[in-house]
């Protein structure tokens, strides 16, 4: 098992975000996280990151109590894309992209030609190549999502989180950037945790999904099991049909807004 939760709990300010989940993430799997805003989500990666530790419960990395990890440790087995992504100091993208090697550097030691390499075969990925010598405070958010993705991709690790890491991208390198995690998913056994806010572009690249609501775990399993008009209803409180789609060969959902009352619309 790759991560495996029992009965973790988190509050902020003694405001309860997470309570009481239970659940096991298998290695090698690519799976899409979802649910209302304030659900958990992205708590649930900060958790699963050792960024944040829980409040009850356990979580254990292949098997391992995750905080038992060092910071440096824990960096060559998980990278991070976060929702946000904020520097005050105004870094180029290159120096940016290359910080993801540094969990691999032996203490003192420069980046060598292999290192230089790796940083450059992931800015090629993500379109970064020509924004590398900008600095990272003046990039818009899609160029800055591009780079963090890149920064990520250069650390190389086993698992890859992405916390909604193609909102501020426009189609072509929203979807592009999520074929890349896919590829790294298929061709190399990364696993991939990501949260999505598009549900049908989690059912697109996810072969599993996980939906919380009201911090606590609504359900898990393969997408095609549990992507349901049941479950959206249960989850979202909303209308939707859900439906083979062909041309994406999986399922995608549909959504009917409420109707209005008598009363609303007179």
């Amino acid at each position: 098992m790759l991560f495996q939760l029992d009965n973790v709990s988190y509050s902020f300010a003694a405001e309860p975000v997470l309570r009481d989940v239970s659940l096991g993430l298998e290695r090698g799997r690519f799976y899409g996280v979802l649910g209302p805003n304030g659900s958990g989500k992205t708590t649930f990666l900060d958790l699963i990151s050792g960024h944040r530790s829980p409040d009850r419960g356990s979580i254990r990395y292949l098997g391992r109590d995750l905080q038992s990890f060092g910071k440096r440790e824990l960096s060559r087995e998980i990278a991070l894309v976060p929702q946000d992504f904020s520097l005050a100091f105004p870094f180029r993208v290159r120096e940016i992209v290359l910080m993801g090697r540094y969990p691999h550097l032996p203490r003192f030691s420069a980046p060598n030609a292999a290192d230089l390499d790796v940083v450059r075969r992931a800015m090629e990925q993500t379109g970064t190549e020509e924004l590398g010598d900008r600095s990272i405070t003046e990039l818009s958010g899609g160029e800055k999502q591009r780079a963090v993705f890149a920064r990520a991709l250069a650390q190389q690790t086993p698992v890859l989180l992405l916390d909604e890491a193609t909102s501020n991208l426009d189609v072509k390198y929203g979807l592009k950037l999520m074929q890349l995690a896919r590829d790294k998913n298929r061709k190399e056994g990364v696993s991939v945790i990501a949260v999505f806010h598009d549900i049908n572009q989690a059912a697109c690249f996810c072969d599993a999904l996980v939906f919380f609501k009201n911090g606590r775990l609504a359900c898990c399993g393969d997408t095609g099991v549990v992507l349901t008009a049941q479950t959206l209803a249960r989850v979202f409180e909303v209308r939707a049909k859900v439906f083979f789609e062909p041309y994406l060969n999986t399922r995608q959902a549909v959504f009917k807004p409420e109707e209005e009352t008598e009363s609303a619309a007179g």
